[in-house]
């Protein structure tokens, strides 16, 4: 087993050993959109230790939308809300999806949110 595959492992076991606390925090729905479907823990900061700031649960259409996949402006709409969460992985990830989008209601939905000023900078 090579060392890459074994640190993966153990990663992914260590953010599912999250999982019934992240659930509870975000009442069994996503975390952005409030959907129930295909519910799954995202970790918005891969390259630090998992713990309950970093992780979100997410469908699979804001995960594919973290992932990079592009959406229509009228579709985020639906994480616009997500922006005022004091969690970081909710927030600041959900900023960084809706930044994409070049709309004016994007840039004045995270100019009034709680994101922290140098996050904002990088939108």
């Amino acid at each position: 087993m090579s060392k890459g595959y074994k640190a993966n492992r153990e990663r992914l076991e260590e953010i599912s050993g999250f999982g019934k606390a992240v659930g509870k925090r975000a009442g069994f729905k996503c975390e952005w959109c409030e959907s129930r479907n295909d519910l799954r823990v995202w970790d918005y900061k891969p390259d630090l230790p998992p713990c309950m700031e970093t992780l979100a649960l997410l469908c699979q259409r804001c995960r594919d939308w973290a992932d990079g996949c592009k959406a229509e402006s009228n579709e985020l709409r639906s994480i616009r809300n997500a922006l005022w969460s004091d969690v970081p992985a909710i927030a600041e990830g959900a900023a960084m999806v809706l930044a994409q989008c070049k709309e004016p209601w994007v840039r004045e939905a995270i100019e009034e949110s709680f994101i922290e000023d140098s996050l904002k900078s990088k939108l």
